[in-house]
């Protein structure tokens, strides 16, 4: 799993596994789910970072695992 912000592109990636993306779906206004052959999500792309996110809460990420 890899997680990328990217602020030039103020966009947010989070990216499940490293099959092959076959399709894309926007399922809502700069959210946008990459699938691969067998119809996984695979990819979650959040655009317009900024609008949704404070500044200060992209300097902390946290990572739970039970």
């Amino acid at each position: 799993m890899r997680l990328k912000i990217d602020r030039d592109s103020d966009a947010l990636y989070l990216r499940l596994d490293e099959s092959e993306i076959v399709e894309s779906e926007e399922v809502q206004p700069g959210v946008v789910l990459d699938f691969n052959a067998e119809g996984k999500v695979i990819g979650i792309e959040i655009l317009n970072l900024s609008t949704r996110v404070q500044p200060e809460q992209l300097k902390i990420v946290q990572l739970e695992t039970v």
